[in-house]
């Protein structure tokens, strides 16, 4: 691909790692076109903003069909959208909640694939690169509705990329491990807390913001993403980070009891009162 010609749509691009990678590819060259529901852009922005909500088909439509009649192209589809819901045991959340969750993490990024791949197919070339997460291929106890959605990801991807290699169209997942984002100051909290959880909730939470806070810069998935647009032959998934290429390693090759013993070690899920660990 060339980055001078190419035209990229970047969903969720109003901060974190939808930010920096607008960013990133705009500096690279390529025209960038971010979204939010918002839409609000700043003037020291390097590329245009565009108000999309991924979770109603007319807006994706409305905002494909104004990048194609402006640019008459789509080269490079960033699906980064997404929220996820505060630690908490899964029976937790409701079922409309869970449903929520995946219309934005998953349906969504099916919308935007469809509304977009038309055209790629038409050019003949194109790459969709979705954010997955270390959670798409490892557990992540009391987090179970988040990790689900990130598994669907992976499964949709890998699909996909069979599906539409070729017609000149590629797709991967980029695979980040904790990034340092409001990501989960924009969590969904519970809709049904139960008594039974309040413990392991609240010191979860407290684990998952020390996580973040020490996690990698949204530059580290930025640099992944372009890595992946402009590879001659794109690998299917590219992890982001050290400890995210850490995780992948030992999830590949260590015995899954050590794996499985290393995340209850970790969050000290044995460590709690009988009965309000489980």
């Amino acid at each position: 691909m060339k980055p001078k010609k190419s035209i990229a749509l970047v969903t969720g691009a109003s901060s974190g790692i939808g930010k920096a990678t607008a960013e990133r590819l705009a500096i690279a060259g390529y025209t960038v076109y971010g979204t939010s529901r918002r839409a609000a852009q700043a003037s020291q922005q390097p590329f245009a903003m565009l108000s999309l909500d991924v979770t109603r088909d007319e807006s994706v439509e409305a905002a494909v069909g104004e990048v194609i009649r402006l640019e008459g192209r789509i080269d490079l589809l960033v699906n980064n959208a997404g929220f996820g819901v505060a630690p908490a045991g899964a029976e937790e959340s409701s079922i409309e909640q869970a449903q929520a969750i995946f219309d934005t993490n998953f349906f969504g990024m099916v919308r935007m694939t469809r509304a977009v791949v038309p055209h790629m197919r038409r050019q003949g070339a194109g790459r969709v690169i979705n954010i997955g997460s270390i959670f798409g291929f490892l557990p992540m106890p009391y987090m179970a509705l988040y990790v689900a959605t990130k598994h669907a990801v992976e499964g949709y991807s890998e699909s996909l990329d069979h599906e539409l290699r070729t017609r000149g169209i590629r797709v991967s997942v980029i695979e980040p491990a904790n990034t340092s984002t409001q990501f989960d100051a924009n969590a969904l909290e519970p809709d049904s807390q139960l008594e039974e959880y309040r413990e392991i909730r609240s010191a979860l939470v407290k684990k998952m913001k020390e996580l973040v806070e020490t996690g990698d810069k949204p530059s580290v998935v930025a640099d992944a993403v372009l890595r992946a647009a402009l590879a001659p032959r794109p690998k299917l998934r590219y992890t982001a980070g050290g400890r995210a290429r850490g995780l992948q390693f030992l999830r590949r090759f260590a015995p899954a009891r050590l794996v499985d013993a290393g995340i209850r070690r970790d969050l000290q899920l044995d460590a709690m009162p009988a009965g309000k660990a489980s």
